[in-house]
């Protein structure tokens, strides 16, 4: 970070312990003009975001809208996802497969929301991120979780709607098998009867689903989620 040339006002700002919005206006006039378009323009980006380090509430959608725009629609392959992105992506905002900030977690949610094909292999690393929760006491996630949490709460339902969303028709879910890893290694980590029954009811469909007898005689069905994943009521009562 320290042979990086910021231009003005990047370079004024970034030496700020106060971003604010003011700031953030100057920022999307001289330093972005047209968003983040380019690798010098994310770097300049987090490393704002690095160097200051009290924001405005404004900073969470300006770094979360400029950099899924990038990510999604300016770098190959416009729209969607793939290996490459994903690997940028883990090297960029975790360390040791760790994310590092709540608001980064937010902004690979938020990539994920938008992108019309996203790998199993980032959503099985989203989903990792409530494993390492659970078991190490750490991460972005651990950081917005209830703190006496410890089994599968209503909140960790609602983190994994929001990482398995896109993989729902009809009350149906299909699951890589990478993404059934990583949940039941969750379940693992957890203590069972501190656990919502919704989670019981999802562990079990994927047992049964991923049983030799069940996959023999039906394998092209998919996964059923139970009821209470899918209904907002149920999910905050």
């Amino acid at each position: 970070m320290s042979g990086l040339r910021l231009s003005f006002p990047a370079c004024v700002i970034a030496g700020k312990t106060w971003l604010s919005a003011e700031d953030i206006i100057l920022l999307r006039k001289y330093t972005f003009p047209e968003g983040i378009r380019s690798s010098g323009d994310v770097v300049t980006l987090l490393a704002l975001h690095k160097t200051c380090p009290q924001k405005c509430a404004q900073w969470t959608d300006f770094f979360i809208e400029q950099l899924t725009d990038y990510i999604v629609y300016h770098c190959y392959p416009q729209g969607s996802l793939d290996d490459v992105n994903v690997a940028w992506i883990k090297a960029v905002f975790s360390t040791d497969g760790v994310v590092h900030t709540p608001l980064e977690l937010d902004l690979i949610l938020h990539v994920m929301a938008v992108s019309s094909f996203v790998p199993d292999s980032l959503s099985a690393f989203a989903l990792d991120q409530l494993r390492i929760a659970v078991s190490l006491k750490t991460g972005a996630y651990h950081e917005t979780r209830p703190n006496a949490a410890i089994g599968i709460t209503v909140h960790d339902l609602e983190f994994i709607l929001r990482i398995l969303r896109g993989s729902y028709a009809r009350g149906n879910l299909v699951l890589s098998p990478e993404e059934v890893t990583v949940l039941h290694r969750i379940d693992g980590e957890t203590w069972p009867s501190a656990n919502h029954p919704a989670w019981h009811e999802m562990i079990a469909a994927i047992d049964m689903r991923e049983s030799p007898q069940r996959a023999a005689a039906d394998r092209t069905r998919w996964l059923r989620v139970p009821d209470a994943m899918l209904l907002e009521e149920e999910m905050v009562a």
